[in-house]
């Protein structure tokens, strides 16, 4: 049996390209895995190598804004590992992973966080937006649900 002290942690970023997935033991970024990959063709081929490799005690994820079908597919599958597993989900904006950034809505529209409100804004310009896992988890920011959260209304 594996020591508890060395309880993993994952975390997901699936809202843009490339997808992330960071490896944390004690809150502390062990190991990346990138993939330029779609979500749907790689991310459970990743959490499932990364279950067997680690004791996983909990999965963060992205729950918005950015990519629609990739927050969905995330979260249905993470979901299904919670049930099954025992594992629990927790979601967190992707804000905290971009240092507050835009993030790629539709075509030119871009989510872009004023104070507390999420509002999409027109660039005709795409914006640089880089995500990156933090080498330390201790104090990232969870949001009190996990459900996906939509800020586009239905096309």
């Amino acid at each position: 049996m594996q020591n508890p002290s060395h309880s993993c942690q994952l975390l997901v970023i699936s809202i843009a390209t490339p997808l992330l997935v960071g490896i944390y033991r004690n809150g502390v970024l062990v190991e990346t895995i990138s993939s330029e990959k779609k979500t749907s063709e790689i991310l459970l081929p990743i959490i499932m190598d990364a279950l067997e490799q680690y004791p996983v005690e909990s999965i963060i994820y992205t729950r918005s804004p950015g990519s629609y079908m990739a927050i969905k597919l995330t979260y249905i599958m993470l979901k299904t590992i919670e049930i099954v597993r025992d594992i629990p989900c927790y979601g967190c904006s992707g804000f905290t992973l971009n240092d507050g950034q835009p993030i790629k809505a539709i075509g030119n529209l871009y989510f872009i966080k004023e104070k507390e409100t999420i509002i999409t804004k027109k660039y005709e310009q795409p914006p640089l937006t880089t995500f990156r896992l933090p080498q330390r988890i201790h104090d990232l920011e969870l949001d009190e649900e996990s459900t996906p959260e939509y800020l586009l209304p239905a096309v």
